[in-house]
């Protein structure tokens, strides 16, 4: 099919999105556009996220990688609004003949954005689909025993439960700390879309699309304190049970 034509939506500066950014220009798969909301929301869940990959390295801020590939000739628009909703977006793709949307980290988006391009909006989740939807996946996967990965999926108005292409399980080591599990699966979730749109190139994704199916758990919400506590004692205690070793 070749490479996609694509919008690239993030929260301003989400460890996330760069990370995913950084792994899709990676094998020259430039945005038409990044459209990236400036927002309250965008700012706490960066910082959220922040806290749960501490210690860990992260990818480029956005303009920097912006200006690396400009050098190239790959002069890409970065739009701010201030909330990813149909009456923000969509003037600013209204124009772009879009085969896909690529999710880099949001919040939950519904309704005509969804609609718009030809083959889809997709989106990588920090955990296992369908067993783990929903927020602070690898939290919730020590606690409940859920092995832990990261997936690919389509989306649709559901939360995280769009058609999947692609989901793969991280190794989980005994000694890992849940900042390391965090991490890990924000960088998968990168490779992962970045697999996909490679899968994408080569014509391969109605082979690899096919339904999550229902899942045992409820769809999750961020952990709160007493849940974390114990995340971090299964981890310390190395009685998740999941280890690879």
């Amino acid at each position: 099919m070749g490479k996609p034509t694509f919008a690239y939506l993030l929260l301003k500066e989400h460890p996330y999105g760069r990370e995913m950014l950084k792994q899709l220009i990676s094998e020259g798969f430039i945005p038409s556009i990044i459209i990236t909301e400036d927002s309250k929301i965008a700012d706490e869940e960066r910082e959220k996220f922040l806290k749960r990959i501490e210690g860990n390295s992260i990818a480029p801020e956005i303009n920097k990688q912006l200006e690396k590939i400009a050098i190239k000739g790959h002069n890409v628009k970065n739009i701010e609004v201030p909330i990813h909703n149909s009456a923000e977006v969509m003037p600013h793709l209204i124009d772009l003949d879009l085969d896909l949307i690529v999710f880099g980290g949001t919040r939950i988006i519904r309704g005509e954005i969804l609609d718009y391009p030809k083959h889809g909006v997709i989106n990588s989740h920090p955990g296992l689909l369908p067993e783990c939807r929903g927020s602070a996946s690898p939290a919730w996967s020590v606690y409940h025993d859920i092995p832990i990965g990261s997936s690919t999926h389509f989306c649709d108005n559901g939360v995280d439960t769009g058609h999947l292409l692609l989901r793969r399980e991280v190794p989980v080591k005994r000694g890992m700390k849940y900042e390391d599990l965090c991490y890990e699966t924000l960088v998968l979730a990168g490779i992962l879309m970045k697999e996909a749109l490679m899968a994408y190139d080569e014509g391969r994704w109605d082979e690899m699309r096919r339904p999550q199916g229902e899942s045992p758990n409820p769809t999750f919400r961020n952990a709160p304190d007493e849940i974390l506590e114990v995340v971090y004692q299964k981890l310390s205690e190395e009685t998740y049970a999941h280890y690879v070793n």
